[in-house]
């Protein structure tokens, strides 16, 4: 844990308007005054993300919800109760006296409650616990996620506070539902994570549905997102000659799947993790190990096509996206 000086001088930062990295169980949040445009401002400045592109808004345990919100349905009750502190944010109808800047513009406001005692400490001295911290992953926008404190660093250098934290525990960004339009499309999962659709449907009673043209926009949810700066390309084993036959002189590929494919001293063997919880905690951190390591290519082998996967197969995909014409 921080120390409380170090605690203090983080809510200092944050109420004068400044940013603030901190952990959370998903990921490393770049966080500022959810009620301060101008600081929320200086979020979309940092990462360089369109100031369309809504960021989630951290809350303390046992927050006033009805605070951001004109209604708390009784679906938000029940997924509150279940799930939170924890990595699931609630998109609700934006309250009228909250910024639209946080929102991006829109009616809607995405709430997440984190269950990192770090992020709980921050949230309960800043504003004495009747604050909100607007928080997106602490990277530039559309790279990967950091999962350390280190990772950070090597964003932003010194140009933001940073509360470090051990924990990071669940590895990727938390699980979206939309409940601000229950009347006409039901909840909607708009981002998958740890929490699943199968859970939600355990305390909701009903199965949420996927994304739908009139859903809100929300974090993480482009095409191509979470992307290293090494090509990355989903591909099954038998697909790995060509790559490895395609390479440049000199240059190696690395090939992340859950047994060595090629004999090819050009393609390099890493053991992917071989359940859902240990490949999201780990995926982050293996991106960007791999970034330093000067591979031409990163070919990752597609994950299980089932629901216990899909934060995981989500997160490759948009990253994989980003580089289709390669």
């Amino acid at each position: 844990m921080p120390t409380a000086a170090e605690l203090d001088e983080a809510v200092r930062l944050l109420e004068a308007g400044q940013l603030v990295a901190f952990p959370t169980e998903t990921v490393y949040g770049l966080g500022a005054d959810a009620e301060n445009p101008e600081a929320v401002a200086r979020i979309f400045a940092a990462k360089g993300r369109p100031s369309n592109h809504p960021v989630i808004v951290h809350v303390v345990d046992g927050a006033d919800v009805s605070y951001w919100t004109d209604e708390v349905p009784e679906a938000a009750h029940k997924l509150i109760d279940a799930f939170w502190p924890g990595p699931l944010t609630i998109i609700l109808k934006r309250a009228a006296h909250i910024p639209a800047a946080v929102a991006g513009g829109q009616d809607s406001i995405g709430l997440r409650c984190p269950s990192h005692p770090v992020a709980q400490a921050l949230l309960a001295r800043f504003k004495r616990g009747r604050g909100g911290i607007a928080a997106p992953s602490a990277n530039r926008f559309g790279q990967v996620s950091p999962t350390t404190a280190e990772h950070v660093r090597d964003e932003f250098g010194g140009t933001v506070y940073v509360l470090e934290g051990d924990g990071v525990d669940v590895g990727i960004e938390s699980s979206i539902v939309d409940l601000s339009r229950l009347d006409t499309a039901g909840p909607v999962l708009l981002r998958p994570g740890a929490i699943t659709a199968a859970m939600m449907a355990d305390v909701l009673g009903t199965v949420p549905l996927p994304p739908d043209a009139a859903a809100p926009r929300a974090s993480g949810t482009l095409k191509a997102h979470y992307a290293p700066r090494t090509t990355l390309t989903l591909a099954q084993p038998d697909a790995l000659p060509q790559y490895v036959q395609a390479l440049p002189q000199g240059q190696r590929l690395a090939f992340i799947g859950h047994a060595p494919a090629s004999a090819d001293p050009r393609c390099v063997f890493v053991q992917a993790p071989a359940t859902p919880e240990a490949y999201a905690q780990a995926l982050y951190g293996l991106l960007r190990r791999l970034d330093k390591e000067g591979y031409q290519r990163l070919v990752f082998e597609p994950v299980p096509d089932d629901h216990d996967w899909d934060g995981v197969r989500d997160r490759l995909g948009r990253a994989a996206a980003a580089f289709e014409d390669r």
